[in-house]
């Protein structure tokens, strides 16, 4: 379907007389009513302004794309409105707007309808085309125009038939370490199987690689995007964006790019929502709580690691020697503890608090969530408190960003400089002071002390369930929640929890390259030589090395690696091993609370569990 089947003449005014964004829309309702496009007026004009209401259509650069889906529509149109004076539609980039397509969609419109909305949104991103619709004269210039670039649109794409297309992608996980680069990994691997150029953007421990240029991006036909933390997508603006899990990348690429291939997603409009709103990214709210959560997980653990292995290391010098008054005083360990516990490790829960706020409500909610988690930590919330600041404080100020909407244009400055902050600090501050820190406080107490004061049998029970979880996904929710619990427990001064946890997940991997040294004829060549990579990733705590052996026979894998993960964390709850640095696996055992030796013996046990179970399971291959 061509665009000019969907606007025509009769859904043309080149005269909006209109300042505002209200007077804007009933004029261009007015047009599409008049030209004998709706069904229900009134009722089209609410579902206008109830998609206005949830974020902006006013994209930038003049252009503004009011839209609903609705059984208000007869026909499905496109009303094109010009304002030569410009209008106060609260547009992305704070300018006026002075070309409207409004657009009238049927509860069940086709793709052929939304492909020829797709092609108008990339049509309107080049800049002669604004200028010469905006020196248009009459209705019949403007529908040359369109219908000239859309044909080369259309020819464009068949020209690109056969030949072979182009895709780019950005991997993110929490940690930055594994999960970030296997996922771009899997999706490269399965591009090249396909003949399909994929460029893959990877955003690790280490700030982002192989950064994708506009260049790229423009000549790109999708955008994949498996992330389970905050990604810069508005460089995607205009592009069909699939948002996913980072996990996707490695377990689904073929999907992912069969999606992208087919332009299976929604086009992003640089305002954090779909131009097509009913076809949103198919994660859930539990998905996009998790991806707010893992935001400021990833960004809180440099702290945490950092400021762990810095108290660990003091208490080398003696466990009291950073107090001056104590025998075994050194001012080398007061120095660690003072940079380790009484700056890094106390910035932790602020962090936590300020990342998940902003990755909520961006910029503005970044000072109300560090605030609301420094009263956490000065009130006793601690961990949980900073959990709740950070999503209290998130919505509050998206509410704000609703409430203040209706401001004029010209004061959109002082909302980020002055409203925001003043009014996302007080409200977080006032909830946290008077509703959440003594309730969340006295919890936060109730669960260190009955962790502190697990007899042996309970101990290892608890090291027994943590094991699990950490093999269970191997990096995916299940095993994120186990370390972000054992994380929460080191600003509450519990730190054998996040021993057993790193124990366990230490396990996988190990046991995969053991089970693949001794049992080769359970293996393939291919198998034996990718399982010697694991002995490194296991002692270095990348679980997520064990997953493709998972993936491939995972009714022998999961089982086996769950049981030695299991033994290993009990054991390490049995001998009372305490951890106060949340990853480095071999490299900071030294530093345990208890005998290293003892958790290194926990670590073999388990992986050797695990193996000798696999060898015992899997079935003899063929090389």
């Amino acid at each position: 379907m061509r665009i000019t089947e969907l606007l025509t003449k009769e859904t043309i005014n080149l005269s909006l007389t209109s300042t505002t964004k209200t007077g804007a829309i009933e004029e261009l309702v007015t047009v599409l009513d008049h030209a004998g496009k709706l069904n229900d007026r009134s009722e089209y004009k609410m579902a206008i302004i109830k998609r206005e209401e949830q974020s902006t259509t006013g994209i930038g650069e003049g252009i503004a794309i009011p839209h609903a889906k609705t059984n208000a529509v007869k026909h499905a149109a496109i009303a094109f409105g010009r304002s030569k004076s410009g209008v106060n539609y609260e547009s992305l980039d704070g300018q006026p707007s002075h070309l409207f397509f409004m657009i009238g969609a049927t509860e069940g419109a086709n793709n052929t309808h939304l492909e020829a909305l797709s092609r108008l949104s990339t049509i309107l991103l080049k800049d002669e085309v604004r200028k010469q619709l905006l020196e248009a004269s009459t209705a019949d210039e403007v529908l040359n125009i369109i219908n000239s670039y859309d044909q080369e649109e259309k020819e464009e794409e068949q020209s690109m038939a056969g030949k072979k297309q182009f895709i780019v992608a950005v991997t993110a996980c929490p940690t930055g370490i594994a999960h970030t680069y296997m996922s771009a990994d899997s999706l490269k691997a399965k591009a090249a199987e396909m003949g399909v150029d994929i460029k893959v953007e990877t955003n690790g421990s280490g700030g982002a690689k192989n950064v994708l240029t506009a260049e790229e991006i423009e000549n790109a036909v999708a955008v994949i995007v498996a992330a389970d933390t905050k990604v810069e997508i508005n460089r995607f603006n205009g592009k069909h964006v699939i948002e996913t899990a980072v996990a996707d990348g490695i377990r689904k690429p073929k999907e992912l790019i069969e999606r992208a291939l087919k332009q299976d997603a929604p086009i992003y409009s640089g305002s954090g929502k779909s131009t097509q709103e009913s076809e949103q990214t198919g994660r859930g709210v539990g998905s996009q709580i998790y991806k707010h959560l893992m935001n400021g997980v990833s960004n809180m653990l440099p702290f945490v690691v950092g400021g762990g292995i810095l108290i660990a290391i003091s208490f080398m010098f003696g466990i009291n020697s950073a107090n001056p008054d104590d025998p075994t005083y050194h001012p080398i360990a007061e120095a660690l503890m003072t940079i380790g516990g009484g700056n890094a490790f106390a910035l932790m829960v602020p962090i936590l608090a300020g990342f998940i706020a902003m990755s909520i409500a961006d910029r503005p909610g970044f000072a109300a969530g560090m605030v609301g988690g420094m009263l956490a930590t000065s009130g006793g919330a601690g961990f949980l408190g900073g959990l709740v600041a950070g999503f209290l404080a998130g919505y509050l100020v998206v509410g704000l960003k609703k409430v203040l909407a209706g401001m004029p244009a010209s004061l959109e400055g002082i909302k980020t400089i002055l409203l925001y902050p003043l009014l996302g600090i007080a409200l977080t501050g006032f909830i946290m002071l008077f509703v959440v820190n003594k309730p969340v406080g006295a919890l936060n107490t109730a669960i260190s002390e009955w962790l502190s004061g697990l007899g042996t049998g309970n101990a290892v029970l608890l090291g027994i369930v943590l094991g699990l979880m950490m093999s269970f996904d191997m990096g995916g929710p299940v095993n994120k929640a186990a370390y972000v619990f054992g994380t929460g427990l080191l600003a509450n001064g519990v730190y054998e929890p996040m021993a057993a946890i790193m124990a366990a997940g230490m396990v996988p991997p190990l046991a995969i390259a053991i089970a693949t040294t001794l049992f080769k004829n359970k293996f393939s060549k291919q198998d034996q030589e990718a399982g010697k990579v694991n002995y490194i990733m296991g002692l270095s705590f990348i679980t997520e090395g064990a997953i493709p052996f998972a993936a491939a026979d995972p009714l022998r894998v999961i089982p086996s690696v769950m049981a030695g993960s299991a033994v290993a964390g009990a054991l390490s709850m049995m001998f009372s091993i305490g951890l106060r640095a949340p990853h480095g696996g071999v490299f900071v055992i030294p530093l345990v609370d208890g005998s290293w030796l003892m958790y290194l013996l926990a670590v073999a046990i388990g992986s050797i569990v695990a193996a000798l179970l696999m060898g015992f399971l899997k079935k003899p291959v063929s090389n």
